[in-house]
């Protein structure tokens, strides 16, 4: 495969903005964060600690599509931290787009749980943690990183993969 779009996916707190940023720029790639896609509905309900359903998702996740297939039709390869829980939304995302990469930061609930506890200023509040669990579909066709090793570790690892 010739990688030239990575969606670096996983549970609220599980590291994908801080690896996904990383990445993108030790590549020098662009990197987006698909938080900043989400329409103000999505932001407040997640805010007020409602989780979002697939109604709220779907605008959301096409543009993120657009956004992917974009960047690969224009040659400027990118990394997008995704939450991408669902298999149906992962393969919303890269639907008829060839060499996209798909990491999976894999952690388990005390772990993430406790990072998220000390993390301040993002709407994802620690209690719906548990949802984001219960929705989880883990991947089958995904690079999977333990988050409990060093982000720079997971880095050059997922950077191994791809040279």
């Amino acid at each position: 495969m010739n990688t030239k779009f990575i969606i670096v996916m996983g549970v609220s707190g599980s590291g994908k903005t801080t690896i996904g940023n990383a990445l993108a720029q030790r590549l020098k790639w662009d990197f987006y964060d698909a938080d900043s896609f989400h329409p103000a509905e999505n932001i407040t309900k997640m805010a007020n600690g409602i989780p979002l359903n697939d109604d709220d998702r779907r605008p959301w996740l096409n543009s993120l599509h657009d956004l992917i297939t974009s960047c690969i039709k224009t040659k400027f390869p990118g990394v997008l931290a995704c939450s991408a829980l669902k298999e149906r939304y992962r393969q919303t995302l890269v639907e008829n787009n060839q060499d996209v990469q798909i990491v999976y930061l894999k952690g388990d609930y005390e772990l993430i749980s406790s990072r998220m506890g000390t993390r301040t200023g993002h709407y994802m509040k620690p209690q719906m943690l548990r949802s984001q669990f219960a929705a989880l579909e883990e991947p089958t066709n995904a690079q999977v990183m333990d988050v409990s090793i060093p982000f720079d570790e997971i880095v050059g690892k997922i950077i191994k993969t791809i040279v």
